[in-house]
Protein backbone atom coordinates (compact mmCIF):
# COMPACT_ATOMS: atom_id res chain seq x y z
CA UNK A 1 0.00 0.00 0.00
CA UNK A 2 1.06 3.25 -0.58
CA UNK A 3 2.23 5.57 1.97
CA UNK A 4 -0.58 8.55 1.92
CA UNK A 5 0.30 11.68 1.06
CA UNK A 6 -1.13 13.56 3.92
CA UNK A 7 -1.31 12.60 7.36
CA UNK A 8 -3.39 13.95 10.00
CA UNK A 9 -2.57 12.84 13.79
CA UNK A 10 -4.23 14.00 16.87
CA UNK A 11 -5.73 17.49 15.42
CA UNK A 12 -7.57 20.20 16.85
CA UNK A 13 -8.01 23.81 15.08
CA UNK A 14 -9.50 26.59 16.62
CA UNK A 15 -11.47 29.40 15.15
CA UNK A 16 -11.21 33.11 16.64
CA UNK A 17 -9.41 31.17 19.68
CA UNK A 18 -13.06 28.68 19.79
CA UNK A 19 -11.91 25.49 19.91
CA UNK A 20 -13.44 23.80 17.05
CA UNK A 21 -12.28 20.68 15.88
CA UNK A 22 -10.35 18.33 18.12
CA UNK A 23 -8.39 15.18 17.86
CA UNK A 24 -8.93 14.44 14.04
CA UNK A 25 -7.09 11.83 12.57
CA UNK A 26 -6.92 10.63 9.19
CA UNK A 27 -4.82 9.81 5.56
CA UNK A 28 -5.10 10.50 2.08
CA UNK A 29 -4.06 8.41 0.04
CA UNK A 30 -2.33 9.33 -3.22
CA UNK A 31 -4.52 8.80 -6.48
CA UNK A 32 -7.91 8.31 -3.60
CA UNK A 33 -10.92 10.93 -3.13
CA UNK A 34 -11.05 10.99 0.53
CA UNK A 35 -14.22 12.90 1.62
CA UNK A 36 -15.16 14.28 4.86
CA UNK A 37 -18.96 14.84 5.42
CA UNK A 38 -20.86 16.69 8.46
CA UNK A 39 -23.75 18.56 9.06
CA UNK A 40 -23.42 22.41 9.00
CA UNK A 41 -21.43 23.36 12.05
CA UNK A 42 -19.26 20.18 12.34
CA UNK A 43 -16.34 21.74 11.84
CA UNK A 44 -15.50 20.33 8.28
CA UNK A 45 -14.46 24.23 6.79
CA UNK A 46 -12.05 24.66 10.25
CA UNK A 47 -10.58 21.34 9.44
CA UNK A 48 -9.74 22.44 6.12
CA UNK A 49 -8.72 25.90 7.16
CA UNK A 50 -5.91 24.62 9.55
CA UNK A 51 -4.52 21.95 7.03
CA UNK A 52 -4.25 24.88 4.56
CA UNK A 53 -2.47 26.93 7.42
CA UNK A 54 -5.35 29.55 7.50
CA UNK A 55 -6.40 28.59 11.10
CA UNK A 56 -4.32 27.49 13.85
CA UNK A 57 -3.59 24.69 14.65
CA UNK A 58 -3.47 23.42 18.39
CA UNK A 59 -2.66 20.02 18.54
CA UNK A 60 -1.68 17.08 16.52
CA UNK A 61 0.76 16.59 13.64
CA UNK A 62 -0.13 17.43 9.75
CA UNK A 63 2.64 15.75 7.36
CA UNK A 64 2.24 16.31 3.69
CA UNK A 65 4.20 13.35 1.52
CA UNK A 66 6.09 12.41 5.09
CA UNK A 67 7.65 16.15 5.99
CA UNK A 68 5.58 18.08 9.41
CA UNK A 69 3.71 20.90 7.49
CA UNK A 70 1.91 22.36 10.63
CA UNK A 71 3.82 25.19 11.66
CA UNK A 72 4.51 26.44 8.14
CA UNK A 73 2.90 29.72 6.61
CA UNK A 74 0.49 28.74 4.38
CA UNK A 75 2.72 29.84 1.22
CA UNK A 76 5.54 27.24 2.05
CA UNK A 77 2.86 24.70 2.17
CA UNK A 78 1.50 24.74 -1.29
CA UNK A 79 5.23 25.47 -2.35
CA UNK A 80 5.31 22.17 -0.68
CA UNK A 81 2.91 20.27 -2.67
CA UNK A 82 -1.06 21.47 -1.06
CA UNK A 83 -3.66 22.63 -3.34
CA UNK A 84 -6.49 24.66 -2.26
CA UNK A 85 -10.10 25.20 -3.69
CA UNK A 86 -12.05 27.09 -1.30
CA UNK A 87 -15.68 27.59 -0.92
CA UNK A 88 -15.56 31.68 -1.88
CA UNK A 89 -14.77 30.61 -5.75
CA UNK A 90 -11.62 33.30 -5.81
CA UNK A 91 -10.20 34.38 -9.05
CA UNK A 92 -8.33 37.66 -9.81
CA UNK A 93 -11.77 39.25 -11.79
CA UNK A 94 -9.48 41.74 -14.14
CA UNK A 95 -7.01 38.67 -15.44
CA UNK A 96 -8.02 36.85 -18.32
CA UNK A 97 -8.20 33.16 -17.84
CA UNK A 98 -5.03 32.19 -19.14
CA UNK A 99 -3.21 35.41 -16.42
CA UNK A 100 -4.81 33.79 -13.09
CA UNK A 101 -3.17 30.74 -14.24
CA UNK A 102 0.16 31.80 -14.78
CA UNK A 103 -0.08 33.81 -11.83
CA UNK A 104 -0.82 30.11 -9.87
CA UNK A 105 1.59 28.30 -11.89
CA UNK A 106 4.77 26.51 -10.45
CA UNK A 107 7.84 25.31 -12.08
CA UNK A 108 5.98 21.93 -12.93
CA UNK A 109 2.29 23.14 -13.80
CA UNK A 110 0.88 22.68 -17.38
CA UNK A 111 -1.36 25.01 -18.55
CA UNK A 112 -2.16 22.22 -21.38
CA UNK A 113 -3.42 19.98 -18.80
CA UNK A 114 -6.20 22.46 -17.28
CA UNK A 115 -7.08 23.04 -21.06
CA UNK A 116 -7.95 19.22 -21.61
CA UNK A 117 -9.32 19.02 -18.65
CA UNK A 118 -11.51 22.10 -18.38
CA UNK A 119 -11.47 22.64 -22.76
CA UNK A 120 -15.02 25.34 -21.66
CA UNK A 121 -11.48 27.52 -20.15
CA UNK A 122 -9.95 26.84 -23.18
CA UNK A 123 -12.36 28.69 -24.91
CA UNK A 124 -12.24 31.17 -23.06
CA UNK A 125 -8.31 31.79 -22.41
CA UNK A 126 -8.64 35.73 -23.11
CA UNK A 127 -11.56 36.44 -21.45
CA UNK A 128 -11.64 38.49 -17.91
CA UNK A 129 -12.87 35.68 -15.35
CA UNK A 130 -15.38 38.13 -14.16
CA UNK A 131 -17.16 37.48 -16.79
CA UNK A 132 -16.73 33.53 -16.38
CA UNK A 133 -20.04 31.58 -15.44
CA UNK A 134 -20.31 30.81 -12.02
CA UNK A 135 -19.37 26.83 -13.19
CA UNK A 136 -16.64 28.41 -15.20
CA UNK A 137 -14.71 30.24 -12.51
CA UNK A 138 -14.98 26.81 -10.11
CA UNK A 139 -13.14 24.94 -12.89
CA UNK A 140 -10.60 28.09 -13.02
CA UNK A 141 -10.34 27.73 -9.03
CA UNK A 142 -9.74 24.05 -10.02
CA UNK A 143 -7.23 24.75 -12.42
CA UNK A 144 -4.95 27.28 -10.31
CA UNK A 145 -5.09 24.56 -8.41
CA UNK A 146 -3.85 21.82 -10.37
CA UNK A 147 -0.70 24.46 -11.85
CA UNK A 148 0.60 24.24 -8.79
CA UNK A 149 1.55 20.94 -9.40
CA UNK A 150 0.10 19.61 -6.16
CA UNK A 151 0.26 16.14 -4.23
CA UNK A 152 -2.77 17.15 -2.18
CA UNK A 153 -5.92 19.17 -3.13
CA UNK A 154 -8.29 20.29 -0.57
CA UNK A 155 -11.85 20.82 -2.20
CA UNK A 156 -14.42 22.94 0.11
CA UNK A 157 -18.04 22.44 -1.23
CA UNK A 158 -17.29 23.27 -4.65
CA UNK A 159 -21.10 22.58 -5.36
CA UNK A 160 -22.42 25.57 -3.66
CA UNK A 161 -24.73 27.85 -5.72
CA UNK A 162 -24.15 25.62 -8.84
CA UNK A 163 -26.91 23.91 -10.91
CA UNK A 164 -26.84 20.17 -10.78
CA UNK A 165 -25.81 19.29 -13.78
CA UNK A 166 -22.33 21.54 -13.35
CA UNK A 167 -21.94 19.68 -10.31
CA UNK A 168 -22.16 16.46 -11.86
CA UNK A 169 -19.46 17.54 -14.39
CA UNK A 170 -17.30 19.08 -11.56
CA UNK A 171 -17.60 15.52 -9.57
CA UNK A 172 -15.88 13.80 -12.80
CA UNK A 173 -13.16 16.14 -12.85
CA UNK A 174 -12.38 15.34 -9.22
CA UNK A 175 -12.17 11.57 -10.31
CA UNK A 176 -9.52 12.47 -12.79
CA UNK A 177 -8.04 14.46 -10.58
CA UNK A 178 -7.15 11.59 -8.86
CA UNK A 179 -6.85 9.46 -11.75
CA UNK A 180 -3.58 11.98 -11.92
CA UNK A 181 -2.10 10.21 -8.78
CA UNK A 182 -3.31 13.62 -6.67
CA UNK A 183 -4.41 13.03 -3.28
CA UNK A 184 -7.94 14.34 -3.32
CA UNK A 185 -9.50 15.50 -0.16
CA UNK A 186 -13.43 16.53 -0.63
CA UNK A 187 -15.83 18.47 1.40
CA UNK A 188 -19.17 18.22 -0.19
CA UNK A 189 -23.25 19.19 0.61
CA UNK A 190 -24.11 16.48 -1.40
CA UNK A 191 -23.33 13.14 0.53
CA UNK A 192 -24.54 10.89 -1.95
CA UNK A 193 -22.59 12.47 -5.06
CA UNK A 194 -19.63 12.65 -3.05
CA UNK A 195 -19.67 8.86 -1.62
CA UNK A 196 -20.01 8.32 -5.55
CA UNK A 197 -16.64 9.37 -6.35
CA UNK A 198 -14.86 8.95 -3.21
CA UNK A 199 -12.82 5.83 -1.55
CA UNK A 200 -12.89 6.39 1.98
CA UNK A 201 -15.35 8.84 4.33
CA UNK A 202 -14.78 10.31 7.73
CA UNK A 203 -17.40 12.39 9.09
CA UNK A 204 -17.22 14.73 11.59
CA UNK A 205 -19.77 15.69 14.34
CA UNK A 206 -19.07 19.14 16.69
CA UNK A 207 -15.59 19.04 15.49
CA UNK A 208 -14.71 15.29 16.31
CA UNK A 209 -14.76 12.06 13.33
CA UNK A 210 -17.90 9.80 14.46
CA UNK A 211 -17.10 7.96 11.56
CA UNK A 212 -14.03 6.46 9.37
CA UNK A 213 -14.66 3.66 6.64
CA UNK A 214 -15.26 2.74 2.89
CA UNK A 215 -17.81 4.91 0.94
CA UNK A 216 -19.62 2.07 0.33
CA UNK A 217 -20.77 1.57 4.16
CA UNK A 218 -22.73 4.84 3.25
CA UNK A 219 -23.51 5.21 -0.04
CA UNK A 220 -27.34 5.35 -0.07
CA UNK A 221 -28.26 4.57 3.66
CA UNK A 222 -29.58 8.10 4.13
CA UNK A 223 -30.96 6.79 7.47
CA UNK A 224 -27.52 6.02 9.05
CA UNK A 225 -25.57 8.81 7.54
CA UNK A 226 -28.58 11.65 9.52
CA UNK A 227 -27.78 9.46 12.63
CA UNK A 228 -24.15 10.50 12.41
CA UNK A 229 -24.50 13.66 11.10
CA UNK A 230 -27.35 14.50 14.19
CA UNK A 231 -26.41 11.80 16.85
CA UNK A 232 -28.61 8.78 18.20
CA UNK A 233 -28.05 5.14 18.97
CA UNK A 234 -25.68 3.72 16.37
CA UNK A 235 -27.59 1.26 13.64
CA UNK A 236 -24.61 -1.20 13.46
CA UNK A 237 -21.76 -2.96 15.83
CA UNK A 238 -19.11 -1.47 13.11
CA UNK A 239 -16.08 -0.47 15.63
CA UNK A 240 -15.35 2.26 12.39
CA UNK A 241 -18.65 3.69 14.19
CA UNK A 242 -17.84 5.71 17.41
CA UNK A 243 -21.39 7.57 17.54
CA UNK A 244 -22.96 7.92 21.29
CA UNK A 245 -24.94 5.42 22.39
CA UNK A 246 -26.87 8.23 24.04
CA UNK A 247 -29.09 10.18 21.26
CA UNK A 248 -28.27 13.63 21.11
CA UNK A 249 -31.08 16.32 19.68
CA UNK A 250 -28.50 19.03 20.02
CA UNK A 251 -28.70 21.01 16.73
CA UNK A 252 -25.21 21.73 14.94
CA UNK A 253 -26.34 24.87 13.11
CA UNK A 254 -25.37 27.62 15.14
CA UNK A 255 -21.84 26.44 15.60
CA UNK A 256 -18.73 27.67 14.27
CA UNK A 257 -17.57 25.77 10.82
Amino acid sequence: MAAPALSLEGVAVNRAEVPVVHDVTLDAAPGAVTVILGANGAGKTTLMDGIAGLAPVKAGSIRLDGTAIEKLAPYKRARAGLGYVEQARTTFRTLTVEQNLIVSQSRDGDLDTVYKLFPELDKRRSLQAGYLSGGEQQMLVLGRALVSAPKVVLIDEMSLGLAPLVVRRLMGTVTELAGMGIAVVLIEQFANLALDVGTHVHVLRKGGVVFSGPCAELRGDEQRLHRLYFGGPPLSASTTDTASDAADTATTESEPE
